[in-house]
């Protein structure tokens, strides 16, 4: 439990540091941001795979329940960024869009915190700071760039501080969901390993290689993602 708390807090501060070097360089380079996007988003797919997929199909649910369960978690992501246009009226007029990207980050930092813990839960501990660390490293460029569009749109520096804390502290909580949810029931766990994983997999195609190809830096991000599904392997393999 020590180490699922120190993990927990782990990857929910890496947020908040992200955030906390946003403050201090004010302005983070594109090529920076792409090549640490994609090194995050290639040690999430290894770790989804290895740390989350695998280990579902070979929890005894069938490959069928592991399947649903890849779709469920990318379906709930879904619809959860369908659901965000309706805050909109609810937002400043000027603000809006810079809130609406807080709250799309705060509603994905949910799932990837429940991946997280699920790893714990399963006893891996090994695969479960992968998954943990693959999270963490994505947190910070994310922290740092929430950072310049708040001050930019009018938000004082020390709300945007504690929106900042706010969606590190989600992490922090869907961690003990998941590692809370597999305790409580073993029967799903087929089932929540196949949700954690495609949670991550949404996020990772749906955002984190898009986000990281669209400055035209093509060679660099596709080349920082292979460095870093590979280091993930090796981590893996250490720790194991």
């Amino acid at each position: 439990m020590y180490l699922v708390l120190l993990t927990a807090l782990g990857v929910g501060g890496a947020t908040v540091f992200g955030s906390v070097l946003g403050f201090l360089c004010k302005r983070v380079t594109e090529r920076f941001s792409d090549v640490v996007l994609s090194l995050a988003a290639g040690v999430m797919l290894a770790a989804a795979v290895i740390g989350l997929i695998l280990p579902s199909l070979e929890g005894g649910g069938g490959w069928w329940v592991s399947i649903v369960g890849i779709f469920a978690g990318a379906l709930c992501l879904t619809l959860a960024d369908k659901l965000l246009p309706f805050l909109r009226p609810h937002c400043g007029a000027g603000r809006s869009g810079v809130l609406l990207f807080v709250a799309a980050i705060a509603i994905h930092n949910l799932p990837e915190g429940i991946a997280a813990g699920v790893g714990f839960g399963v006893g891996d501990v090994s695969g479960a700071l992968v998954i943990a660390g693959s999270i963490a490293l994505q947190n910070i460029p994310e922290g740092m760039v929430i950072v310049a569009p708040m001050l930019a749109s009018g938000i004082s520096p020390r709300r945007t501080f504690l929106v900042a804390l706010f969606t590190g502290a989600i992490e922090v909580v869907g961690t003990f969901v998941g590692y809370f949810a597999v305790q409580v029931a073993v029967a799903m766990l087929p089932f929540a390993l196949g949700f954690a994983g495609g949670t991550m997999l949404y996020v990772i195609g749906d955002e984190m290689i898009p986000q990281a190809h669209a400055q035209g830096k093509g060679y660099t991000a596709s080349y920082a993602l292979l460095v870093g599904f590979c280091l993930a392997l090796a981590l893996n393999l250490l720790l194991s």
